[in-house]
């Protein structure tokens, strides 16, 4: 729609709905065949095996507008400016502005003389739900009266997952910028994109033409070159354009309970990759996934941060049987007091979640003036064949986290100014250090009559005290070119592969935990 505003250029503002001043049309269109049907079918081949197999398809539920509205500056007389206050009270009268409400001026964006986003762009197909296609076969054996185990390939593919940041309709493409005879590889063209149009530069390779009347001339000539000039980076809500793939060997073993004994275990060997869609869009927002080169969608295709290849996990429980030691006093009350306790234990071993590539600063970003998401400078550092990320193995324990950089820069090299880098956004051999999770209890009910019971346990965490150093954060894994400082002591205190010592309590985030235990009495009467 032409902007009056921009000089009659495309890009004006439309509005939703039917009448004067509407677009007589809907910005998301509604998919009206997600249509979800499960089968499942199971096989006896003998007594003590059975087949298993299963299909289905289900649908995730389409994005929220999360009020997006409120984020329109149009004088509304009943906009709140904080969520939960009203919009007018009785005693206060309805309000009233003197603009006319509601604006429905084409031309409302850009104030003149000013570059801003458009406050929102709708994707079409925003109406449409994720779709996963799920399935699974395996086998089930029993190999004893009590214990069973049972094997089986798990994988599933999704589609139409929010991922608006692999949309980016105003920055600058290769074929815009071969239109006006330029090129990243050359340096002088890269200068004359981040000049202002208004430049001596600019003037004397022609490139000093204002887009419209009222762009501002103190702008770049990246930025009069944008297909929206009027604009910055426009984000694209609600792009259903993501997809995730997973699979994976599941293996579980039962143990019923017998002598006192209850144990179940699980072990997966998986690979889960995604495509613009790790984490899912939130109050109009692009969402967490990490995007490298916008302009080639598939070459974004990478592991999942959460991608843990190995998992084992098991929980045993006994329970201490009844046990006579002699016909004595003594002898029933030390059976007596052995009795009936229960001992509990957790372990869950898995590998480390990956570590985000290094960011490239090459001033791709300043050239493209792209909307980038989560990563800051447009591209990711590359990587040098052969060589290690790590300094030493993360998981050894065998270095002082107090100096020890354990993060290898010169496992990357910074690609040319201007280029996008070849690295994935995320590699099966650079994660983090693995988080063991090992717990165990015991406890007893000791019944004094039918009223009367006395529970005690005690619960221990980190049962063998494992030490736990923080993952690097911030640009200790960002930037592989921050330097690498220490203080006089000799302590490492900044840059790439720096792990902080600080101490805390929050097992998410890594932060050294020692063994914690606690003992607890309850009595019920």
């Amino acid at each position: 729609t032409p902007n009056p505003s921009a000089g009659g250029l495309l890009g004006a503002s439309v509005f939703e709905g039917d009448g004067p001043g509407h677009c007589n049309c809907s910005f998301g269109k509604i998919y009206p065949y997600a249509i979800g049907p499960r089968l499942g079918a199971a096989y006896q081949i003998n007594e003590k095996t059975v087949f298993r197999a299963g299909f289905g398809i289900i649908y995730a539920s389409t994005p929220t507008n999360n009020q997006t509205t409120t984020s329109i500056s149009t004088p509304s007389p009943f906009s709140s400016a904080t969520f939960g206050q009203p919009a007018m009270t009785l005693q206060g009268g309805i309000p009233i502005t003197a603009s006319p409400w509601p604006n429905l001026d084409p031309g409302q964006y850009p104030i003149p003389g000013t570059l801003t986003p458009p406050k929102m762009y709708v994707d079409q197909n925003a109406g449409r739900p994720a779709r996963q296609a799920q399935w699974s076969i395996g086998l089930q054996r029993q190999v004893s009266p009590n214990i069973s185990v049972e094997a089986a390939y798990v994988g599933n593919r999704g589609a139409w997952w929010g991922a608006p940041g692999l949309m980016d309709v105003n920055a600058l493409t290769s074929q815009i910028l071969s239109a006006h005879g330029l090129n990243l590889n050359n340096t002088a063209d890269q200068q004359l994109l981040i000049a202002p149009v208004n430049s001596a530069l600019a003037t004397s390779r022609g490139f000093n033409n204002l887009p419209y009347a009222g762009f501002p001339a103190t702008a770049t000539v990246a930025q009069s070159l944008r297909p929206f000039p009027q604009f910055t980076s426009i984000t694209s809500l609600y792009s259903p354009l993501g997809n995730t793939w997973y699979d994976s060997l599941q293996v579980k073993a039962t143990k019923r309970t017998s002598y006192g004994l209850t144990m179940t275990a699980t072990f997966s060997w998986q690979k889960q990759l995604t495509l613009g869609s790790d984490i899912a869009p939130t109050a109009a927002t692009t969402g967490g996934e990490v995007v490298n080169d916008v302009f080639n969608r598939n070459n974004n295709k990478d592991l999942s941060q959460f991608d843990q290849p190995l998992i084992f996990n098991t929980a045993i429980n006994y329970r201490v049987p009844v046990v006579t030691f002699g016909s004595s006093m003594a002898a029933k009350m030390a059976s007596l007091v052995a009795r009936d306790w229960t001992v509990s234990t957790l372990l869950s071993y898995q590998s480390g979640l990956p570590i985000l590539s290094p960011i490239a600063n090459n001033g791709l970003q300043s050239l493209l003036l792209r909307n980038v998401g989560t990563v800051a400078n447009a591209t990711f550092m590359n990587r040098v064949p052969g060589v290690s990320p790590f300094t030493t193995d993360i998981n050894c324990h065998c270095y002082d986290p107090n100096t020890a950089f354990v993060l290898n820069p010169a496992a990357w090299s910074a690609p040319a100014a201007g280029q996008f880098g070849t690295a994935a956004a995320y590699y099966n051999d650079y994660r983090y250090m693995r988080r063991p999770v090992e717990n165990m209890s015991a406890g007893r009910v000791f019944r004094i009559n039918e009223r009367i019971t006395l529970n005690i346990r005690a619960e221990f965490t980190n049962i063998f005290n494992r030490a736990r150093y923080n993952d690097p954060t911030g640009t200790a894994v960002s930037n592989a070119q921050a330097t690498q400082t220490r203080n006089p002591q000799g302590q490492a205190t900044a840059g790439f592969g720096w792990i902080s010592t600080a101490i805390g309590s929050i097992p998410a985030t890594g932060i050294a935990l020692p063994r914690q235990g606690q003992i607890v009495a309850k009595f019920v009467f």
